[in-house]
């Protein structure tokens, strides 16, 4: 395994499953989390939003943390986020676009830090403008439009004879990225077949249907779904002999082809950073929302010589790491 930069964030045994317990501190604010991938890979997330607690100038034991996890599981989330709600939070830090709507349908006052790459902050109703939200949300926001090519540049680098791909799509992520994807596709004389997929089952019959309909490629669209589901979606890729690529470094690590998107671990400290500044006194409508600052790309030999794929020295360049 080659890497340019590693980032290792390892979350402590205080910080599972409630984080940050502010001992010795009754009056200590509380920040609510609810984490919608998988239980291994919440620590790190929590982790990293201590870090940037930590980099705003609060101290873990200066706040707690209530946090509950849904393991991927969409029928999880509405009851946690009531939940950490019920537990009376200072601030509540959103993962994804269907938390960030929970959230705000059931309060339009408690300040809420948000990290959405599915959404654009503006036409969804959550700020006024990037520099001034205005409201009681702010965050860490993707600009899919712009970001949607380069999933589609990476497989024509790929497969430069690609003509169909299959996109795979949860619904509850709203429609930016189907949207950006197909004007994508279009300039390039591409065709694209939607799949929904609304829980994890539902990915076997997506790619069943993907093949049979001739796609040569596969984009798995952002979704709590995807890491939650990394290593199956992975398998299927190389079941189906059909490429993929995603946002979510866990489908590369476990034996998929391509992972190209935010740092997450990057992007939830940016959060930590925001939620502290909230908690010092700042409001939302006053913190200007952020982009991802950095981005990695991963690819997987493993899964291109099972797919019969050369890799072109260019991709292999521009790779911040290589799985062989």
């Amino acid at each position: 395994m080659r890497r340019r930069t590693l980032t290792r964030l390892m979350a402590g045994a205080s910080l599972w499953p409630i984080a940050a317990h502010a001992e010795g501190n009754p009056e200590a604010p509380k920040l609510g989390y609810v984490y919608t991938g998988p239980k291994p890979l919440a620590a790190a997330r929590i982790d990293a939003i201590v870090s940037g607690l930590r980099a705003s100038g609060r101290a873990a034991p200066q706040v707690e943390m209530v946090v509950r996890v849904t393991e991927g599981d969409p029928g999880k989330m509405a009851p946690m986020v009531a939940e950490v709600l019920s537990k009376n939070v200072s601030v509540f830090v959103a993962n994804g676009p269907a938390v960030l709507q929970t959230v705000q349908a059931i309060t339009k006052t408690l300040p809420i830090v948000a990290i959405d790459f599915e959404s654009d902050p503006i036409s969804a109703g959550y700020a006024q403008s990037l520099a001034r939200p205005g409201g009681n949300v702010t965050g860490v926001f993707l600009d899919f439009p712009n970001f949607s090519g380069k999933w589609i540049e990476i497989l024509l680098e790929c497969m430069p004879k690609l003509s169909r791909i299959a996109l795979m799509w949860d619904p509850t992520t709203g429609p930016v990225q189907v949207d950006a994807i197909n004007r994508t596709a279009a300039a390039l004389n591409l065709k694209i077949d939607l799949l929904e997929v609304r829980v994890r089952g539902d990915y076997t019959g997506a790619f069943a249907v993907a093949k049979d309909r001739g796609a040569g490629a596969v984009i798995m669209l952002s979704s709590p779904l995807v890491p939650a589901s990394a290593k199956e979606l992975a398998d299927l890729s190389l079941r189906y002999r059909l490429p993929a690529i995603t946002m979510f470094s866990e489908f590369a690590r476990t034996g998929g082809l391509f992972s190209y998107g935010p740092n997450l671990l990057v992007a939830t400290k940016q959060l930590g950073v925001l939620a502290g500044k909230v908690l010092a006194g700042t409001a939302p409508a006053n913190l200007p929302i952020e982009r991802p600052t950095n981005f990695e790309l991963m690819v997987n030999l493993h899964a291109a010589e099972a797919l019969g794929l050369t890799m072109p020295a260019s991709i292999l360049a521009r790779a911040d790491e290589t799985i062989e």
